[in-house]
């Protein structure tokens, strides 16, 4: 059985050879197989829609059935480049003249159509059997806005058509989730051309963003941390000093003021760093542990922007922890245990990886190897799985990465452990030790959400807008059957409100079967309906998302919803 990776490339091969049997005149691009099936890219006179694809994937049918084995040749560069001129393919003998001049210039071929290609495909067309077409988008050739915009078509593909219908139910489940749509309709936030990539919080959007702020800081007050706050606009030296300036500024806003280069902040540390050299310390101050709310942009192509998953101004719930060396393995296991106590509250499940030192990185390699191996011990004491991320560790150290699943088995990157001996050094940050001379700290940089904007995205997708009762931004909405209840449903309002929980009244001429379905649709938790024998009584007839539960006496429904906030649930 061939690999995912082969499977799938081999299928945009197929997707290839039916696009030019439909439409000679497309040009051929690149087709890579990537994490979630496929795509190729073609310059089409006419535009490609998602209309198109039934003829598409009918005459990929036909390849398949054709089962054309895959046979690999290899040109001379010159030979090569006249056989794809030949061919009528400019962009494949622009790929071929920016090939090294020794490199092998290889080929693949089912049938009549040839591709430039080093492989590796399966060896039959037939192999393929399982392929969907799934979007059609722009994509710039080469990724560059001053290139032409060719059209890309994604597909995907799998070995047996059972997986490849639970990818295709996935895929619709993750549409009724996007979290843009649901933003819309909870009426959360929004995102405006006026402002691309800053979104725009509304009241029930603030509420579950300080309910999140709210906890984190209960959280990092019970371990120890202290908050501060730094500014958003500092001076260019400063980021020259950290480190940032080589390797971050292509994401870095700029201004001026009174003549001098500033930089509007993509990232906290350097603050913080400010922060610690503002007086002296003593190792018994230490470890120092510090925790802001810091809002930062950074500069996206428009293109790369989705929602508030990839936004332009984020606030991250950064912690920097100042220590010495001996603190180090204690120091990192009191974050595991912090971070592993968020994602239990939120009902995440996370895989961990172990991500080392980049190409473009600064110091020495024997702090690298401490640093690594003092995380690589860490998470091993603690009997941790992980898997190793060669290369993908921050400029000025070395990092674990928590990665959470989501109710449909999607991943997303939120919390880190990094650990950071370059940041200290380049600071000249110092305390002052036993003996009475001054010691560098070491330093961890660490955050839980990783951002409240692009959290908040997971979370709405994770929970399909039903946010667990502590976190919804309207806990219970009161409904009247009749106009006789409006007034016993607004007392009931004020006693909820006066308890703390946050409850609305439907009191709209409307049938209730009506109201029942309205509250429904925004993922109300508790609906209490409200009738002549409900008044009479003192009591609600309790509804949940789960259905009915029964009457219950108005005190009964206060303990129940105060327990279930209390508890998180």
């Amino acid at each position: 059985m061939p690999d995912l990776n082969t499977l799938r490339h081999s299928a945009s091969h197929i997707m290839a050879e039916a696009v030019k049997r439909l439409y000679p005149g497309a040009k051929l691009a690149i087709g890579p197989a990537i994490d979630t099936g496929f795509y190729y890219d073609f310059d089409a006179e006419a535009p490609f829609s998602e209309g198109d694809f039934a003829a598409i994937e009918q005459e990929i049918k036909k390849i398949v059935k054709e089962n054309k084995k895959f046979e690999r040749f290899e040109l001379p560069r010159e030979d090569a480049i006249a056989f794809m001129r030949d061919k009528g393919e400019p962009y494949k003998v622009e790929l071929i003249e920016d090939l090294p001049e020794d490199a092998v210039i290889s080929f693949y071929k089912q049938g009549e159509f040839v591709d430039l290609c080093a492989g590796p495909h399966v060896d039959f067309t037939g192999r393929c059997k399982h392929i969907k077409l799934l979007s059609v988008a722009g994509a710039y050739w080469r990724g560059s806005e001053q290139n032409k915009m060719l059209q890309r078509i994604y597909g995907t593909c799998f070995p047996t058509k059972d997986e490849l219908d639970a990818y295709l139910f996935r895929m619709e489940e993750a549409k009724k989730r996007d979290h843009r749509k649901l933003g819309r309709e909870l009426d959360l936030f929004s995102l405006w051309d006026e402002g691309p990539g800053f979104p725009f919080f509304h009241p029930k959007g603030m509420i579950l963003r300080n309910l999140l702020e709210a906890f984190w800081r209960e959280q990092h007050t019970k371990r120890g941390y202290t908050e501060v706050k730094t500014p958003i606009i500092l001076n260019s030296e400063l980021w020259h000093r950290s480190g940032h300036w080589d390797h971050y500024k292509d994401n870095m806003y700029f201004t001026k003021i009174d003549d001098g280069d500033y930089v509007v902040k993509p990232m906290n540390c350097p603050g913080g760093m400010l922060m610690y050299k503002r007086r002296s310390w003593s190792y018994r101050d230490l470890p120092l542990r510090m925790g802001e709310m810091g809002l930062v942009h950074r500069h996206e192509l428009s293109g790369a922007l989705h929602g508030l998953m990839r936004v332009r101004c984020f606030t991250q719930d950064d912690a920097h922890i100042f220590m010495t060396k001996d603190q180090i393995k204690q120091e990192i296991f009191g974050v595991m245990d912090k971070l592993a106590f968020f994602y239990d509250t939120f009902g995440f499940k996370y895989k961990i990886e172990l991500s080392t030192r980049p190409e473009s990185s600064m110091g020495s390699d024997e702090d690298w190897e401490v640093a690594t191996g003092a995380l690589r011990a860490a998470l091993e004491e603690r009997g941790q799985e992980y898997i190793v991320n060669e290369g993908d560790g921050a400029f000025y150290g070395p990092k674990i990465d928590y990665h959470l699943e989501d109710a449909i088995g999607r991943t997303w990157q939120c919390g880190t452990i990094q650990l950071d001996f370059q940041m200290p050094e380049r600071f000249e940050l110092s305390y002052i030790g036993p003996d009475g001379e001054k010691h560098r700290p070491i330093m961890i940089h660490t955050v839980a959400f990783g951002s409240i904007e692009r959290f908040i995205g997971i979370l709405t997708e994770h929970c399909a807008g039903a946010f667990p009762i502590w976190l919804s931004p309207v806990q219970a909405k009161v409904l009247t059957i009749t106009e006789r209840s409006n007034e016993r449903a607004e007392e009931i309002v004020k006693r909820l409100s006066e308890i703390g929980l946050r409850a609305e009244a439907d009191t709209r001429n409307e049938k209730i079967g009506f109201k029942i379905r309205e509250a429904q649709l925004e993922k109300v938790p508790y609906m209490l309906v409200l009738g002549d024998k409900e008044v009479e009584a003192g009591t609600v007839a309790v509804r949940t998302r789960q259905g009915d539960q029964g009457v219950k006496s108005l005190a009964e429904f206060e303990a129940m919803a105060l327990a279930a906030v209390a508890n998180k649930e």
